[in-house]
């Protein structure tokens, strides 16, 4: 493997230990950030690409993931999607709403997550209101045809982040 390859699939872990750090130190000022619900306790990053090659297998446990965020709720805060390791990737975190409520300014900015995997399984009527919803939020156009039939979601249920500035 070449250095810069290496180095590309090496940079999701040394940026957590980087943030991770900063986060825990009041001393440390390399990273600053704000700090969102629980303490993150977990110190070994599980990438999202992995999660998602398999995410049954990580249904109920604990994870440290880390990425640049995507997408921010609009309305409440209430989730935020993390860029994978991976092109093309991304994966959910759902906060309980209003308990922490992630900025609409966090977009672009790199977040360290820790939670728990989850499965949600919804009937065709639920993915249908889902989408809906999910293209209202952004101001999209909602294409009902694209639904077929009921639908597994993996996402992580957000206990504890750090968004670095």
């Amino acid at each position: 493997m070449n250095l810069r390859a290496r180095l590309k699939s090496q940079l999701p872990m040394l940026l957590t230990g980087a943030i991770f750090l900063a986060s825990c130190s009041a001393t440390d000022t390399r990273v600053s950030g704000t700090e969102y619900g629980d303490p993150i306790t977990l110190t070994d990053t599980t990438l999202v690409s992995t999660i998602l090659a398999n995410p049954a297998s990580f249904v109920g446990e604990k994870v440290l993931v880390t990425g640049v965020i995507v997408a921010v709720c609009e309305s409440r805060g209430c989730w935020m999607e993390v860029a994978s390791d991976s092109e093309y990737e991304k994966i959910k975190i759902k906060v309980d709403d209003g308990v922490i409520v992630f900025p609409t300014t966090a977009r672009g900015l790199t977040a360290v997550v820790e939670g728990v995997v989850e499965e949600l399984e919804l009937t065709a009527e639920q993915a249908l209101e889902r989408l809906q919803h999910m293209a209202e939020e952004r101001g999209l156009p909602f294409d009902s045809t694209t639904i077929t039939g009921p639908e597994k979601i993996y996402q992580i249920r957000g206990h504890g982040a750090f968004i670095a500035d």
